[in-house]
């Protein structure tokens, strides 16, 4: 089978994606209909997330069926239980000896402010992203969870610029095959991890990018309600991991945010990494969770320069063709 270039060239991931491209809203979905083990970390201090405890390592169930990242705030949570419904009906899950529960852990980001906030990812969306995921090359920008996201909203959203969705995945002479995927909604700026200049950010009056630490010291800060951005993403790896080595990989991971969005994990941002192991090679957790770190950044990247303006903000894309 043919490369992609996104996380669906990890063996075992399908990913679906849906999104109401009026309300500015939507939820991408990855099923792993095997299972796979899952750890989580979450670095921002507003998270949404459902179904996140039973990843603790100290806890039983082993493996997941599906991840949801959703915009829609806390309502977008929902979107999940349309994924249960579309894998109880195709028999996919943890089997109880009475049910076939499937695990679907999610996370969600805050999106209400630029489209229709009466508008969410609900049941039924979930249910129509599971019942179309695909193998097929991943989707990005305007799409999915990252349909109404937005970044450099240090100085008011007024001064945004549109976030997106963004996927990558690389092949490493080992066998190794890491991906990742990632909807980028943050309070900070994104930057480019090779040469530092801003991608997207605050704008001012004149079409610049405004120096985030000037603004946050200066009048220029407008103070943002907690909990109305947030950066979730899956990395997933065709690595054998237990479900501590997966929660180790999850927390390094969070270092592709760091060399991407500036600032990061702040009081505004509920940021969440999902890493996922596939189970078909043996490799140093330190080198996945390293080299996931490097993919994720990528896939922060691409997200920026996929997203294409709407609901008034100015895209990268926008901002290249002036």
């Amino acid at each position: 089978m043919a490369l992609t270039g996104t996380i669906v060239d990890v063996k075992g991931i399908k990913v679906g994606q849906v999104q109401n491209e009026e309300a500015l809203t939507g939820c991408t979905v990855l099923l792993m209909e095997e299972g796979a083990v899952c750890g989580v970390d979450v670095r921002g201090s507003a998270p949404g997330t459902r179904e996140t405890d039973l990843l603790d390592p100290s806890n039983l169930v082993e493996q997941v069926h599906a991840i949801v990242l959703t915009g829609g705030s806390a309502f977008g949570l929902d979107s999940a239980s349309g994924v249960m419904k579309y894998l109880e009906e195709h028999g996919i899950g943890l089997d109880t000896g009475f049910a076939t529960v499937p695990i679907v852990p999610a996370a969600c980001l805050f999106d209400l402010p630029l489209g229709n906030p009466k508008v969410r990812p609900d049941q039924e969306m979930g249910y129509l992203a599971a019942s179309i995921a695909s193998v097929d090359k991943v989707e990005q920008g305007n799409v999915g969870a990252g349909t109404g996201a937005s970044v450099g909203k240090m100085c008011g959203f007024a001064h945004a610029m549109k976030g997106g969705l963004g996927s990558v995945a690389r092949v490493y002479p080992n066998g190794l095959v890491i991906g990742a995927i990632v909807a980028v909604n943050a309070v900070g700026e994104v930057r480019d991890m090779h040469t530092g200049d801003v991608l997207a950010g605050a704008l001012d009056e004149t079409g610049k990018f405004q120096n985030i630490l000037t603004s946050v010291m200066g009048d220029g800060f407008t103070p943002i309600p907690s909990g109305t951005n947030t950066t979730i993403g899956v990395v997933a790896s065709n690595a054998k991991l237990t479900k501590a080595q997966a929660k180790k990989v999850a927390q390094m991971s969070h270092n592709g945010f760091a060399r991407t969005i500036y600032p990061v994990h702040t009081m505004y941002d509920g940021d969440t990494i999902f890493a996922i192991g596939t189970g078909e090679i043996e490799a140093s957790v330190d080198l996945i969770g390293t080299l996931s770190a490097d993919v994720l950044a990528e896939a922060v990247m691409e997200a920026i320069k996929h997203a294409e303006g709407a609901g008034g903000l100015p895209s990268y894309r926008d901002r290249k063709q002036a």
